[in-house]
């Protein structure tokens, strides 16, 4: 059995985004903010996501001299952490989810490892780039932290999926970033998951060695 059917991975990436551009405006976007949400509908398959995307004002400058330091890269959960590219970063992304103090630290609390993990990132949080993809619970308890006076990161990349507080964390994100000080990255709505978050760090990490589509 045979299939007639593009093998080569660059060209596979770039026919990609000529297709995303040919279904998406998006010049609203500057060029760093084009590339992430090129990659965000990459990763999802949806167009129309591009509607749901918001920057903060200074995201996407943030993020890049935040990553351009290596900064350290908080993940609520691991695949998360896996989706990181490797090639470009010198300093492993961080997750605590399943570290035996966190196991503890939850089963203590009632609440769930992804809102016990945070407790570990406090002495991380200042100048980091915090990628968040799959727990509202994660989202809201960093709010809260911020709010009591946790040390800033760089760049919040929101992007929890789900039915049950996904679409409020990210209002929540997105509501009070300002009043907080933080900038932010993050898509409105229920869509979300570990798989675009990690898109959305990889994009700035392409955009620091120059490759853009």
């Amino acid at each position: 059995m045979q299939f007639d059917y593009e093998k080569n991975p660059q060209s596979i990436e770039s026919k990609s985004f000529e297709i995303i551009r040919a279904l998406v405006n998006l010049g609203q976007f500057n060029r760093e903010q084009q590339q992430i949400v090129m990659r965000v509908i990459h990763s999802l398959g949806l167009p129309q996501l591009a509607e749901q995307i918001r920057f903060s004002a200074q995201a996407c400058e943030s993020g890049l001299h935040a990553l351009a330091h290596d900064c350290p890269i908080l993940c609520d959960v691991e695949m998360v952490r896996q989706g990181i590219t490797k090639r470009m970063i010198t300093q492993q992304p961080m997750c605590f989810l399943n570290h035996a103090d966190t196991v503890e630290r939850a089963k203590l609390s009632g609440e769930t490892r992804t809102m016990a993990a945070l407790e570990s990132w406090r002495d991380q949080l200042a100048g980091s780039v915090v990628i968040i993809g799959n727990a509202p619970t994660a989202l809201f308890r960093l709010l809260e932290m911020l709010a009591a006076g946790a040390d800033k990161p760089a760049l919040i990349i929101g992007m929890p999926v789900g039915f049950v507080g996904a679409a409020e964390s990210k209002s929540a994100l997105w509501e009070h970033h300002t009043s907080l000080g933080i900038e932010c990255i993050t898509l409105l709505g229920r869509e979300g998951g570990s798989a675009v978050a990690a898109a959305t760090c990889n994009a700035l990490l392409r955009c620091l060695r120059g490759e853009y589509y």
